[in-house]
């Protein structure tokens, strides 16, 4: 009988006990270790890089927390006060009675001082006596005209006259008295 000898490592095939890689042994580095230290190497630079960025993220947000009114612009109060200053004591009041003196009026009845243009009835609407004008308007001149009754005949003006400048007239009651292109008439006495 033949007596065989167990290997001192099992053989697992081309692949190894994983399939990742070749045949083990006391002359060939394992490759199977080697893929497991590379992703391993990988696995725990790639965690350290992740809790890396996840405290660097999580430390900024408590590093703005942590700042507080530095990192963020807050709205400014303003607290204005009111003071109520000393109510001064009122001045006395002075009373003082005046009377009243009334304006002068005219007299009710016909007028004093009349346009320069128009008819008039002497004693009605305006007051006999004499009266002055300061000339005409304009170059054309002023024309007056006293009459007996308004029918504008020829037969009825009692008097007339143009003036360039300054004139004067005495009206008499019942009389007309027509103007036209005249500054005002005032009565002169």
């Amino acid at each position: 009988m033949s007596f065989q000898q167990p290997s001192p490592t099992p053989d697992h095939g081309a692949h190894g006990p994983f399939g990742l890689g070749g045949p083990t042994g006391p002359m060939q580095p394992a490759r199977s270790r080697r893929r497991w230290l590379k992703y391993g190497a990988v696995g725990l630079v790639s965690l350290i890089v992740g809790v890396g960025i996840g405290n660097s993220s999580g430390s900024a947000q408590a590093g703005k927390e942590a700042a507080g009114p530095k990192a963020e612009p807050r709205p400014t109060v303003t607290v204005t006060e009111t003071v109520q200053a000393a109510a001064p004591e009122p001045a006395p009041t002075v009373t003082e009675t005046v009377t009243a003196k009334p304006k002068e009026t005219q007299e009710p009845g016909p007028a004093t001082s009349f346009s320069g243009e128009g008819e008039y009835l002497v004693g009605e609407d305006i007051k006999a006596g004499t009266y002055r004008t300061a000339g005409p308007e304009d170059e054309l001149g002023c024309y007056w005209e006293r009459a007996k009754d308004a029918s504008g005949e020829f037969g009825s003006i009692i008097a007339n006259n143009n003036l360039n400048g300054p004139g004067r007239v005495t009206l008499n009651n019942g009389e007309y008295f027509k103007t036209n292109r005249c500054q005002e008439w005032k009565r002169a006495g």
